[in-house]
């Protein structure tokens, strides 16, 4: 409650001086502001290299994380003008609906991600083994914010975003669609590769010595998994039932990978492997695309050569 207290505060205070401070510099071209790269970057797949009708931008940068992240004065402003708005729509993003109330362009499109997959948005669950977050009063629902690590949910949001984006530049309509059916292909035909390699996988299940964002994409799949936490967890410590629990799956099940998120954090899954019988087995890092920075976007990281690497790593694994 005082960290809600807190960021509300601040938020009103963000409100209030907004209006004191200088907008970018004015520009003919219409404003996309993203909350997250995956969307981003489905965005300029959209819209193409070089389009002169739209200024493209991406809010969490720098390596922030989605569940960390709170907005600046000049990024409140940023929405508060854009023409097309995306974000994920999850407990994250708490802060966008006062930012929204807020906004100077009454005529903006919204497009919050979790409510155009609302048909396939799944709650955050607790497996058996991981750690539990003890909150008496939390009687409600967390809904798993990770949408875009589904292949599947990628293609319906693509396709609802070009959509979005003719509304706001009709006269190039043609070249949209054009960008956005070869994207969407691409897309398909990595989940079909996906596909492959679960059909002749010889292990089904995922161990996670780690916080565990990849539940639609398992579920694609039907891939079982143990984690030792939930997906939006802040636990960076596993309790000794959740190492133990862990490690004697791993010896059941023989399992030869140990899976992590953060390849900076490999402590809580060296110390499963160490606690298993064999302790051979490989730590692998599958990449959430939760936290991207500056540099890698530059090198050319995209959301599909993420993918590819992590279906890659898979095909290692199972």
């Amino acid at each position: 409650m005082n960290k809600l207290l807190k960021y509300t505060f601040m938020l009103l205070c963000c409100f209030l001086l907004m209006g004191c401070l200088p907008l970018d510099k004015e520009t003919d071209k219409k404003s996309i502001v993203c909350t997250t790269y995956a969307q981003y970057n489905w965005l300029q797949e959209i819209i193409g290299e070089n389009n002169s009708t739209f200024e493209l931008t991406l809010l969490i940068k720098d390596g922030a994380d989605l569940h960390s992240y709170q907005p600046t004065i000049q990024d409140l402003a940023k929405v508060s003008s854009a023409d097309l708005f995306v974000y994920v729509g999850g407990e994250s993003d708490q802060w966008v609906s006062d930012a929204l109330k807020e906004a100077k362009n009454k005529n903006m499109l919204v497009v919050d991600m979790m409510d155009v997959l609302k048909e396939r948005i799944k709650e955050e669950e607790h497996v058996e083994g991981m750690k539990e977050d003890h909150d008496e009063n939390e009687d409600e629902s967390e809904y798993d914010e990770h949408v875009w690590l589904s292949l599947i949910n990628a293609h319906e949001v693509v396709r609802y975003l070009s959509n979005e984006v003719q509304k706001l530049d009709d006269v190039h309509k043609k070249t949209y669609e054009e960008n956005t059916i070869r994207y969407l292909n691409d897309i398909d035909d990595l989940n079909h590769q996906y596909e492959q390699v679960v059909e002749n996988a010889t292990t089904k299940t995922l161990l996670f010595a780690d916080r565990f964002p990849f539940r639609y994409l398992l579920d694609d799949y039907d891939l079982n998994y143990y984690a030792a936490f939930p997906g939006c967890s802040a636990d960076i410590e596993a309790s000794f039932y959740t190492i133990t629990f862990l490690a004697n799956k791993i010896d059941q099940l023989d399992l030869k990978s140990i899976f992590v998120i953060d390849q900076t954090n490999l402590k809580i899954a060296q110390t499963v492997k160490d606690n298993t019988q064999k302790k051979n087995q490989k730590i692998m890092y599958l990449d959430s695309l939760q936290s991207v920075d500056d540099q890698k976007i530059k090198d050319g990281y995209s959301y599909l050569k993420a993918m590819k690497y992590n279906l890659k790593v898979l095909k290692k694994a199972l």
